[in-house]
């Protein structure tokens, strides 16, 4: 027996991938360097449609030809030891797809490698973790679409659904792919940290329990702020422990982790010039959360403002909306990112078909997205969503009480980080006139830099 596709890499990822694969119908060949972990996957999937093997020359003999291999191994230096592996084994023509969250320059670099060598290269972003893996994921394909065109049938099969709709799609040549991938982490970040903070101001101005937490979230969920993330925030304030019977998010350490991915999209915006405050903002406030010793001894320095509970329910309210609003500033900072992006590489990027893909099986589902993608259908030249009509009117309707949210949260002290960097950035944008007339003055008086004028034209220096 052939099989369709091969898949190297058998952790919670990988493993419900394959058996994705084998459920719709393509039989999936499979190898893990631990023979350990092929034994378990074969045996916990029981058919024969997913056959594991346990020499890499058994696993690609096994497929049928253009030899089609999906690598879920570790970001970095996995990724080119397993090419190296496999390369005496393929043949011109034969395709190896990157299904881990690798950067979208290295993605770039095997791209062109492979090309050299006869070989087809795909990058390939993937998102939703173990249930998006097993059930229907996300999935951004970038590198040689002629690769993309022998996968199609496996990958879109495998994708998530939403109105209709594979949740999956050719975004563009090199690391494309990758790049969505990595931009989608972001505005993941921005996305969470924003939640945290509408916890922190409900939780702390009204004193709501985790229960009433749990309703209200459960209530936002049927609006626009409708999301995975919403869905499993409300779910989250549902858990009790089972030892002490208190709210399980009460007693989990305010330490948060990363894999990177934020981190990333952070330094490259800063190469590209592509602002993305919130998404960095989130980043940092994970950096700085893991400072838990630093910030207790702070706790102790210095007294916090008196806390002025509020017994306006229409609070809850105004959270809701300003959450919503900054919301839509981490999307347009991520979407302005791509914008930028595709024009450093030419990617040519179609930002409806990514929103459509990132409506299903992504971490950053949500019903926001069908109303992104249309806002692009109609004009995808659009140079933010933060100009977009559809969006226009919901900041502009919503605009008093995300001011007043972050006034309230900075007058009690509680961090808004970024709420604030959504809305400065949000004010920014709609600036006329940036403060940058005087910055650029001290750069020609301290180094000469020189300056342009508002009613001349050319370059200008003053011996100040």
């Amino acid at each position: 027996m052939k099989y369709s596709i091969g898949l190297i890499g058998l952790a919670v990822m990988g493993k419900n991938l394959a058996y994705n694969m084998a459920d719709k119908g393509f039989p999936v060949a499979v190898y893990n360097r631990s023979p350990e972990k092929t034994r378990e996957a074969e045996t916990e999937y029981g058919k024969e449609t997913l056959k594991g093997f346990f020499t890499l020359e058994d696993f690609v003999s096994a497929l049928e030809s253009p030899k089609k291999i999906m690598l879920m191994v570790k970001a970095g230096s996995a990724v080119d030891e397993s090419i190296e592996l496999l390369l005496p084994l393929l043949s011109p023509g034969d395709v190896i797809i990157d299904g881990g969250n690798s950067h979208y320059e290295d993605t770039e670099r095997r791209t062109e490698y492979l090309r050299e060598k006869g070989l087809l290269y795909l990058g390939t972003g993937v998102s939703g973790g173990e249930e998006g893996a097993r059930n229907g994921p996300a999935v951004m394909i970038g590198g040689n679409k002629a690769a993309y065109e022998l996968v199609k049938p496996v990958l879109h099969a495998i994708s998530a659904k939403a109105e209709g709709e594979d949740c999956c799609g050719f975004v563009g040549n090199g690391g494309a792919g990758h790049f969505v991938k990595m931009v989608h982490n972001g505005i993941e970040y921005a996305d969470m940290q924003l939640i945290g903070e509408a916890y922190a101001i409900l939780h702390t101005m009204l004193g709501l329990s985790a229960l009433e937490l749990s309703s209200i979230f459960e209530e936002w969920n049927k609006g626009e702020l409708e999301s995975y993330l919403i869905s499993i925030t409300s779910d989250i304030f549902k858990k009790t422990d089972e030892e002490t019977g208190k709210p399980l998010v009460d007693l989990i350490l305010d330490k948060a982790g990363q894999k990177g991915t934020g981190k990333w999209t952070g330094q490259i915006s800063l190469e590209l010039g592509s602002p993305v405050p919130t998404i960095t903002s989130a980043v940092y406030d994970r950096y700085l959360s893991a400072k838990k010793e630093e910030r207790v001894s702070a706790s102790k320095v210095y007294s916090s403002p008196k806390i002025s509970p509020q017994a306006d329910k229409g609070l809850i309210e105004s959270v809701r909306r300003a959450l919503y609003a900054s919301k839509i500033c981490a999307y347009a900072q991520g979407f302005s990112m791509l914008k930028d992006a595709s024009a450093s590489y030419g990617w040519n990027l179609d930002y409806a078909q990514i929103a459509k893909i990132f409506r299903g099986g992504c971490i950053i589902r949500a019903k926001f997205l069908t109303e992104l993608a249309k806002e692009f259908s109609s004009d995808n030249a659009l140079a933010n969503i933060l100009i977009s009509p559809y969006f226009t009117r919901t900041i502009k309707n919503y605009e008093q009480d995300w001011r007043r949210v972050i006034s309230l949260a900075v007058e009690n002290g509680i961090a808004v980080s970024a709420f604030s960097s959504a809305l400065s950035y949000f004010d920014n944008y709609r600036s006329a006139q940036m403060p940058m007339n005087l910055l650029q003055a001290q750069r020609d008086y301290f180094g000469a830099h020189t300056y342009e004028r508002t009613d001349k034209e050319g370059i200008f220096h003053t011996r100040w």
